[in-house]
């Protein structure tokens, strides 16, 4: 457990074993955000919203989690507080900015952990451990108690070993989440492009064969989808990203405490105009209506988690691959849709994943249609008999 820890707790009875990433507030204890510059930062005076619900919910809280430096990175690589391990692919970055959150889960030392995810940052470090891990709806979780405290594009939420983990969590940290059942009749809309060829192909023929496994027989159905703005999304979310971090942490280049990569991407962040803010906005608001059409005829949307395989470790430096990783993931936290990533196994060389997207605030639908095909995943994987279904659902 240390070794993906950055701070053990002991908090709550004897319910779910939970792990929450150092961004979040527990009172008493200071939250550093994995960064030396906050390594003095004063106890918390209150604990966080959704600390609040674990201790309601009788779960135990066993400690902080290592992370990328201020939540600001997608490889997990910290030289200051320490880079957890991936434990099923030993050789890759575990994935961050949650990289603790995903970690611990892979190694089975609790039953769910909570991170956080401003632009990827708990679908690719599930993707990278081949956990599960689910961005809500913007807003559906409580952000008091958060560092930063002002985000137009951030989110907590879970990283579990399945969608029920999942579920477990959502039902704890909000009332108003209601488990619910996937339709009776699944029409999946399959989002053209943005991935290499392999990662492609494999995502795409786990996701045909879970279908062709156990889905049919509900009338399960694949539709091709184009989604033209979610380039100028990805740039969009990288700008207000960028513009919102350096409102919230560029003082903290006066410290000369901040790791490389961090101090280079603020000073960089430092020079963001406000009419590039105003046109990012202008492009958040044509994306949200593009996948709001695109999920009118949809239950849901389906697309890599990740355009490549995770970078190994001797290539974590690289930091335009770190920033590409994040092209599929980012410009649903521009839109604010709740979007899940599931393990998909498969002959790739690294751990790929599986992304599903769902309506605004329709978190619950979205983890039903999950389990779904988690369970139709499992079972293809297991080499279960492929039924054959209508060729409608591939398009043609």
């Amino acid at each position: 457990m240390a070794l993906h820890l950055c701070a053990p707790l002991a908090l709550g009875g004897a319910g779910p074993v939970v792990a929450i990433k150092d961004v979040i507030d527990v009172a008493g204890h200071p939250t550093r955000a994995g960064s030396r510059a906050l390594a003095d930062s004063a106890p918390a005076a209150r604990h966080a919203a959704v600390v609040e619900a674990l201790l309601a919910a009788d779960c135990r809280i066993v400690g902080k989690l290592r992370m990328h430096e201020l939540a600001f990175g997608v490889t997990g690589i910290n030289a200051w507080a320490g880079t957890p391990p991936n434990p099923d692919f030993p050789d890759c970055v575990p994935g961050g900015s949650s990289s603790g959150s995903a970690t611990v889960v892979a190694a089975g030392l609790v039953d769910f952990s909570l991170g956080t995810d401003t632009g990827g940052s708990i679908r690719i470090p599930a993707a990278c451990c081949g956990v599960v891990g689910l961005k809500p709806s913007f807003g559906r979780l409580s952000r008091r108690g958060l560092t930063p405290a002002e985000s137009s594009l951030d989110c907590v939420g879970p990283l579990g070993r399945s969608v029920a983990a999942i579920i477990q969590a959502m039902a704890i940290l909000d009332p108003t989440f209601v488990p619910a059942a996937a339709p009776a009749r699944l029409r999946l809309g399959w989002v053209e492009g943005g991935a290499s060829p392999p990662v492609a192909a494999q995502v795409r023929s786990a996701f045909d064969s879970c279908l062709d496994s156990c889905l049919d027989s509900c009338g399960a159905e694949i539709v091709p989808v184009s989604l033209p703005g979610l380039e100028a999304a990805y740039e969009a979310g990288l700008t207000i990203m960028n513009a919102e971090m350096a409102r919230s942490f560029g003082h903290l280049l006066e410290s000369g405490r901040l790791g490389p990569d961090i101090e280079t991407r603020l000073r960089h962040s430092l020079s963001i105009q406000p009419e590039q803010v105003a046109a990012a906005e202008a492009v958040r608001l044509r994306f949200r209506a593009e996948v709001d059409r695109a999920l009118a005829g949809c239950d849901a949307l389906a697309l890599p988690t990740l355009p490549d395989l995770p970078l190994t470790l001797d290539r974590a430096d690289d930091a335009k691959a770190a920033r590409e990783s994040t092209r599929l993931v980012r410009p649903f936290n521009l839109s604010g849709h709740p979007a899940l990533s599931l393990p998909v196994r498969g002959a790739a060389a690294g751990p790929v994943g599986l992304q599903l997207v769902g309506p605004t605030n329709g978190d619950a639908d979205l983890c039903a249609v999950a389990a779904r095909i988690e369970a139709a995943l499992r079972d293809a994987q297991a080499g279960s008999e492929p039924c054959r279904i209508r060729a409608s659902r591939r398009g043609e």
